[in-house]
C-alpha cells in the first residue's frame, strides 16, 4: 500500500472514505481511479449516464483489479437530473466532477445542450453536495473557459462562475469546493492524436486546421496530478492551473509521423467552428492577483459583495504590470520533445506494439 500519492497528499486522509466521480467513465475517470483503487479508501462511486461504458468499465476491473473490485460501486444517472445526483451523492466525502459536454463542434451547433450539462449540470451537483455535507469538491474546467469564443468554453467559464459563487454560500469547514483548469490531454477520447494515428493506418493524410496553431500538452497522469495537487492545496473558490508547454499543431503531426511511419503527409483543413490560434490557461485579469507555486498557479476567487461603492475610488495597479499565460508565450516543445512525451503513455506504447509498418 502506496504511502502516499503524487504532490506528497497523505494516503491516510482516504482511510475510511467515499469518493465520487461525475463522468467517471471517461477518460480522466479511469486514470484516477487506477490512482486511488490501491489507497485505503473505502468506496469509489463511478456516476455517469452510459450503462454500456458502465458495462464495460466494470467488466474491465473486475478482470485486472480483483483484489479491489469490491471498493467500485457503479450509478446510473445524469447531472441534468439532481435526483440521480441525490441517489448517488449519500454518505460520499469526496467529489471529482469531470462529468461535461467537452466537443467544441457539438457544443458549437447545440449550445443549450453544453448548457445543461456543463452549468446547470454542475450547479446540481454541487447544490446536492452541499445537502449531503460532501467535504471537498473538485471540479474540471479547461482552457477555452478563459477568454472564451466558443459555446464549449462559454459554458464552462460559466460553470466556473458558478463554483465560485456556490463557495459564497456554504462555509468551506463543511464543504470545500474548487475547480482546475487545464489544455488538452493527450490521447484522451476524442483528441487528436487518436485520429492521427487512425489516419495513418488507414494510409490518409493527418488533417490538421493550422500549422501554426499552438495548444497546450499534457498527459492524463498530469491532468490527475493537477487535481490531487487541488485536492491537498487549494481554497475553496480557487481556480488551479498547472504550468503547462505546448506545441504547434504541426510539430505534433510531425512528431506522430516520426514515430508512426517516418512520412509527413498532411493535408490542411483551416480552422474550424469556435476555434483560436493559441489558447489561454490564465488571462491577464486572473494573473494580476495569481499566486505562483512553482510548477502550478492558484487564482483566488473574487470574494467581493454586491457592495461596490470602495470600487469606484481604487484599482489596481498590478494588472498594468502582467500578461495573460497562452499557449504562445509558455515553453513551446520541439518535434523531439513531443516524441519523448508521447512515447510515455500507455496508448502511444501499445499503438506501436501493434503497428505495422
Amino acid at each position: 500500500m502506496k504511502k502516499n500519492l503524487k504532490n506528497g497528499i497523505d494516503n491516510s486522509i482516504f482511510k475510511g472514505r467515499t469518493l465520487l466521480i461525475t463522468g467517471g467513465t471517461g477518460s480522466f475517470g479511469n486514470a484516477v481511479l487506477k490512482i486511488f483503487l490501491e489507497t485505503d479508501i473505502e468506496e469509489i462511486r463511478i456516476f455517469s449516464r452510459d450503462e454500456k461504458k458502465q458495462d464495460d468499465m466494470r467488466h474491465e476491473y473486475q478482470t485486472e483489479y480483483p483484489q479491489y473490485f469490491s471498493k467500485l460501486k457503479f450509478y446510473i444517472g445524469d447531472v441534468r437530473d439532481i435526483q440521480s445526483i441525490r441517489n448517488a451523492v449519500y454518505g460520499v466525502d469526496y467529489i471529482f466532477h469531470a462529468a461535461a459536454l467537452k466537443q467544441v463542434p457539438s457544443c458549437e451547433f447545440f449550445p443549450v445542450e453544453a448548457v445543461k450539462t456543463n452549468v446547470l449540470g454542475t450547479e446540481n451537483v454541487l447544490t446536492a453536495a452541499i445537502e449531503a455535507g460532501v467535504k471537498k469538491i473538485i471540479c474540471l474546467s479547461t482552457d477555452k473557459a478563459a477568454y472564451p469564443v466558443n459555446a464549449m468554453g462559454t459554458s464552462k467559464a460559466m460553470m466556473e462562475k458558478v463554483i465560485v459563487a456556490k463557495t459564497r454560500t456554504v462555509s468551506p469547514k463543511r464543504t470545500s469546493i474548487c475547480c482546475t483548469r487545464y489544455g488538452n490531454v493527450m490521447c484522451s477520447r476524442g483528441s487528436v492524436i487518436p485520429l492521427f494515428i487512425s489516419q495513418l493506418k488507414q494510409g490518409l493524410p493527418m488533417t490538421i486546421t493550422e500549422p501554426a496553431m499552438t495548444r497546450f500538452i499534457m498527459s492524463l497522469d498530469e491532468a490527475v496530478e493537477l487535481v490531487l495537487f487541488a485536492f491537498g492545496y487549494a481554497q475553496s473558490g480557487d481556480i488551479m492551473v498547472q504550468k503547462a508547454p505546448a506545441c504547434t499543431i504541426d510539430v505534433l503531426a510531425r512528431a506522430v509521423s516520426e514515430l508512426f511511419c517516418h512520412k509527413h503527409n498532411v493535408k490542411i483543413i483551416g480552422i474550424r467552428h469556435g476555434e483560436k490560434m493559441y489558447e489561454t490557461l490564465l488571462t491577464e485579469e486572473e494573473c494580476a492577483h495569481a499566486v505562483d507555486l512553482g510548477h502550478f498557479f492558484r487564482v483566488p476567487c473574487d470574494r467581493r459583495d454586491l457592495n461596490y461603492d470602495k470600487y469606484f475610488k481604487e484599482g489596481n495597479m498590478k494588472r498594468t504590470e502582467l500578461t495573460a499565460f497562452t499557449s504562445d508565450n509558455t515553453e513551446i516543445l520541439d518535434i523531439g520533445q513531443v516524441k519523448t512525451r508521447l512515447l510515455e503513455l500507455p496508448y502511444i506504447q501499445k499503438e506501436l506494439r501493434n503497428w505495422r509498418y
